[in-house]
């Protein structure tokens, strides 16, 4: 073969592997990162690179992302995902503290110069092994280490570079992972401080509440509920939904919130309150409408008084643990300036609880409403259990860890209390 042909047959070679660079970038682009979860992102990066070139692979986080070249120490590494043959190879590849021979371990090393460091070893029996740590890094931050190994062989350079962009590749989904974290955290606190902690209700109710955020969904929603105390022992009861997700919906769900507690300290009838809050936000173009259901609860005369906006009914769990659906007329929802508010009262005991709840609890892809209600209702709970049991076991026998909308949900219980205050006026 002249010169001139092993030089064209090396540059073949070279587009070759080249195209086999890009093309892996390519696969990798689409299988690693499907996900903002950070195991899961590892664990493809893992799967990833045991498939296309090596025999083990194991990655390893900072649980701080550092910035600094200061090398950390080993304990600041966990290890978070591996694929292959890790546990039969990785024992040729000892993390090797100062001071002992090698000095500093290869993970250790990529991290402290911000490069891949490649290692050798002989696997018992004379076999060769190669190793490739490249650092996890994007945007200026360490995210932590891949460890890349073979057995009976060793990585050319373009393989060496495609180890060290997959990790590049890998950190940037880390970095996005963490910023959604970051940005997912910060959403729960505001949706927390807007939701807060409903108002105390009278001594003579108990008296329990959740709220689960939807994986799905956007990060705040408009679900809430509340509790205003009234004269003569009397408590309301609120459960609300604002139409729609995002901060949009949990703004307005904070003002509908505000509209509430001011017309219901008027102390009008559950209906009226739903009348008057209607006008009020219907004059305001830019609310979105919601549904609301309230319960007005009456321990000294052992009744509830109700009223709903669109909302879905309420329900009466028995000292046994039979469940009812309370049958409530259902007006329009507020905003619409539309009203007709109708009020319907039952009886309630002190061995009953009554479960508020927005429609993320029950309702089901797919599924029409009333099957949906009809689940809840055939709901047998065990007898003699408190509010807070009631609400777990409702919450785990629906689910409601993996609803796909968000669930808030309320359950109270009227009680003897020797310093109950005495019965008000009959409504009119």
């Amino acid at each position: 073969m002249s010169n001139r042909d092993g030089a064209e047959a090396d540059r073949d070679a070279d587009h070759a592997r080249v195209l086999a660079r890009l093309h892996a970038a390519e696969e990798a682009a689409e299988e690693i990162g499907t996900t903002l979860d950070e195991q899961t992102i590892c664990a493809e990066l893992a799967r990833f690179l045991c498939r296309h070139l090596c025999d083990a692979a194991a990655v390893e986080l900072l649980t701080e992302p550092g910035t600094g070249a200061r090398t950390p120490s080993p304990a600041a590494l966990t290890r978070v995902a591996t694929a292959g043959l890790v546990k039969v190879l990785e024992a040729q590849f000892p993390d090797e503290g100062p001071g002992r021979p090698g000095g500093t371990s290869p993970s250790l090393r990529a991290l402290d110069e911000e490069r891949p460091v490649t290692v050798a070893a002989v696997l018992p029996g004379g076999r060769s092994a190669e190793a490739v740590a490249a650092p996890l890094l994007a945007y200026g931050r360490r995210y932590g280490v891949l460890l890349a190994l073979r057995a009976g062989g060793s990585f050319t350079e373009h393989e060496t570079a495609t180890v060290h962009h997959l990790a590049r590749l890998t950190a940037t989904r880390l970095a996005h992972a963490r910023r959604y974290a970051a940005v997912q955290g910060t959403a729960m606190d505001l949706q927390r401080a807007l939701l807060a902690e409903p108002g105390r209700p009278h001594p003579n109710l108990e008296l329990a509440t959740r709220y689960l955020p939807s994986g799905t969904s956007a990060l705040v929603g408009g679900d809430w509920f509340e509790t205003v105390r009234l004269h003569y022992g009397r408590t309301l009861l609120v459960m609300g939904d604002v139409m729609g997700h995002g901060l949009d919906a949990a703004v307005d769900m904070n003002a509908y919130r505000s509209h509430l507690r001011y017309v219901a300290s008027t102390d009008l009838p559950p209906h009226r309150v739903l009348r008057q809050l209607d006008v009020a936000v219907a004059g305001e173009e830019s609310r979105r409408p919601a549904t609301c259901l309230l319960a007005r609860v009456d321990p000294a005369r052992g009744i509830a008084a109700f009223a709903s906006a669109g909302h879905l009914p309420p329900a009466v769990i028995g000292p046994e643990g039979a469940t009812s659906l309370v049958d409530v007329p259902v007006g329009p929802p507020l905003g619409t300036g539309v009203g007709g508010y109708e009020l319907v009262t039952r009886a309630v005991t002190p061995a009953e609880t009554l479960l508020m709840f927005t429609d993320g609890l029950i309702e089901r892809r797919g599924e029409d409403i009333d099957d949906s209600l009809s689940r809840l209702a055939k709901m047998r709970l065990p007898a003699g259990a408190d509010v807070e049991q009631v609400l777990d076991e409702v919450l785990l026998r629906l689910d409601g860890l993996h609803a796909e909308d968000d669930v808030a949900v309320l359950a109270a219980r009227m009680r003897h209390h020797p310093g109950a205050e005495p019965a008000g006026p009959v409504e009119n």
